[in-house]
């Protein structure tokens, strides 16, 4: 990050050395050729001073040797004249010992060679040199001028001396005003972009600094503003639809959600408690293949034909039971009356099912058992009427008979009120302490009797104390039932065991015999009013076909819990399972 914050300024530093160093080279340059130029002029000027000497002193006319040396060594310029045929006839270059003796060859060969042109200056590192064609006494020649450019060298270094201190200020300030106009300008925006990007990937609590002004800080405090204004939408978007999953997931009803194209798009908690599976089992596929059932099917067919709420019913099997469903469905558009797609809503009716078949089931069931009663005790009661009452045998056997059905429609009508009384909301029990297995020892004696006419063995294991909460008489009606139809669905030499068993916050009593059993499938159903598994022996045997309808009840009025597990032809055991603190509602 540090890199990339720094990178404009030093962008542009190298740039500006970039310049610099060009414009430099530049100058250098053009300060060279102007020297030369200068140089070049002076030269030639005085070229023609040292052709004058040289001939006054070829020609003997007042100008000595040294005189001439001593020209030379004034002007700082050395003479060299040099013949066509190669003979160096002159050399003053000694009065100049900065020129060397290497670097005075080397300008003498390039002559000699023809590497030069005549009254044309050059220049060789730090010496200038000029050469002209001249004849001296009828010899002709070229004179050669050496003069050293030191002050060429000089100006170059201060050029570069002058450049280099330019370029070190110049980066201070580029420096001071880059630093002053990131700060400002660029650290801001890149901050803001930072935020920005933080927003694109959904952290919607990225905040950038304020405090900057112009266009920055208005950027800044916009960065910050949309910031707070993006937090503040998913925030409540967050919570819409966290309610809006609350509200779904707990519906009772179950709901699916189809798109335009058929697939669906939402379960809820509900329908994957009817249908089972997981979400990811339906989610994205299409309706009917995801889901099995061509009422189902055919509701979605009728909705996008009509585009109207349907209703249907159907029967979902589950395990041994079966489920009443009812589905309704509405098709989904938009503002625009554009198709959207259809919301199904499963509710589940079983349990009113359930009900009204009870009624049903009641009522008659109900008829059936009060009809037997009143048509034998009316039927006798014509026929006695009819003079078989003269007859005092047939008198006493239809009295017997009369007086037989009376008990059942007695019994049956005792066992009705008995069980409404437990069924109303103001029902009560005497809740008291109870020593559960000196209640079990009491019934023995009463079943015992029963037992012995039907040639059934009666075991019990209840030994100890136990001390429970409930209601002692209503106790002693449930285990006084199961008995009394344990010993009833017995065989002959049959064998009937009641055992006890204590836990830690329950007691358990279980009723078992090995008897005809009951079927699997009919399990479900002998604790509903009426029922009976076979019913022409239940009735011989003198039951209403409520006894197990009023055990439940009791059971459930302690807060406690009955099952059953039977085979048949080889017997049927009952649990009772009942809490030993009793806790009120």
């Amino acid at each position: 990050m540090a890199s990339s914050n720094t990178r404009p300024l030093m962008t542009y530093s190298i740039l500006v050395v970039i310049v610099m160093l060009g414009l430099g080279i530049i100058l250098a340059q053009l300060t060279r050729g102007y020297f030369i130029n200068i140089f070049e002029e002076r030269v030639e000027l005085e070229s023609r001073y040292f052709v004058t000497y040289l001939e006054r002193f070829t020609s003997d006319e007042n100008v000595s040797q040294e005189e001439l040396f001593e020209f030379s060594e004034q002007l700082n310029t050395g003479m060299v004249f040099i013949s066509d045929e190669g003979e160096k006839l002159l050399d003053t270059v000694e009065t100049v010992p900065i020129i060397s003796e290497s670097e005075k060859q080397h300008v003498l060969t390039r002559v000699k060679t023809g590497q030069i042109t005549d009254n044309e200056g050059y220049l060789i590192d730090n010496i200038f040199y000029y050469p002209v064609e001249n004849e001296v006494n009828d010899v002709e020649g070229t004179l050669i001028l050496l003069s050293p450019v030191n002050s060429l060298t000089n100006i170059t270094k201060n050029i570069w001396l002058l450049i280099g201190c330019t370029l070190l200020i110049g980066l201070v300030i580029i420096f001071v005003l880059g630093y002053n106009v990131f700060s400002k300008y660029i650290r801001p925006i890149r901050s803001a972009a930072d935020v920005a990007n933080e927003l694109a990937e959904g952290n919607y609590k990225a905040r950038t600094y304020e405090g900057h002004y112009g266009e920055a800080g208005q950027l800044s405090q916009s960065i910050n503003i949309l910031a707070r204004n993006l937090q503040e939408m998913t925030s409540t978007k967050g919570m819409q639809e966290n309610q809006l999953e609350a509200v779904i997931n707990n519906m009772g009803n179950g709901l699916m959600l189809i798109d335009e194209k058929g697939y669906i798009l939402l379960t809820n908690r509900a329908f994957m408690e009817t249908f089972g599976g997981e979400q990811k089992d339906y989610i994205g596929y299409l309706y009917h293949d995801a889901i099995p059932y061509t009422t189902i099917h055919e509701t979605v067919k009728k909705i996008y034909m009509f585009e109207e709420t349907i209703s249907e019913t159907f029967v979902l099997p589950v395990n041994i039971n079966r489920k009443h469903l009812e589905v309704t469905g509405a098709p989904i558009f938009s503002e625009g009356r554009k198709w959207k797609g259809v919301v199904l809503v499963f509710h589940d009716i079983s349990e009113l099912k359930h009900l009204e078949q009870m009624r049903k089931d009641f009522v008659a069931n109900v008829s059936h058992e009060l009809k037997t009663p009143i048509t034998s005790i009316r039927g006798f009661s014509e026929t006695l009427l009819d003079g078989a009452m003269k007859d005092e045998k047939m008198l006493e056997q239809f009295l017997q008979i009369i007086l037989k059905e009376s008990g059942r429609l007695q019994s049956l009508i005792q066992d009705l009120l008995e069980l409404s009384k437990l069924e109303r909301e103001d029902f009560h029990l005497n809740i008291e302490s109870v020593d559960v297995q000196r209640l079990l020892h009491d019934l023995l004696p009463i079943v015992e009797q029963h037992a012995e006419q039907k040639g059934v063995h009666l075991r019990s294991s209840v030994e100890g104390e136990t001390i429970i909460r409930g209601d002692s008489s209503r106790l002693k009606q449930v285990f006084m039932n199961l008995l009394a139809n344990a010993i009833n669905y017995s065989r002959d030499d049959g064998e009937v065991s009641l055992q006890f068993e204590e836990k830690e916050d329950k007691v358990i009593v279980s009723v078992s015999d090995n008897g005809v059993g009951i079927p699997e499938d009919e399990v479900p159903r002998i604790f509903e009013r009426f029922y009976r598994v076979d019913k022409a022996r239940s009735r011989n045997s003198g039951g209403t076909g409520l006894g197990l309808a009023i055990v439940k009840h009791i059971i459930e009025a302690h807060h406690g819990n009955i099952s059953v597990e039977s085979v048949v032809d080889q017997g049927t055991t009952f649990y009772v399972e009942i809490p030993k603190k009793f806790t009120e509602n």
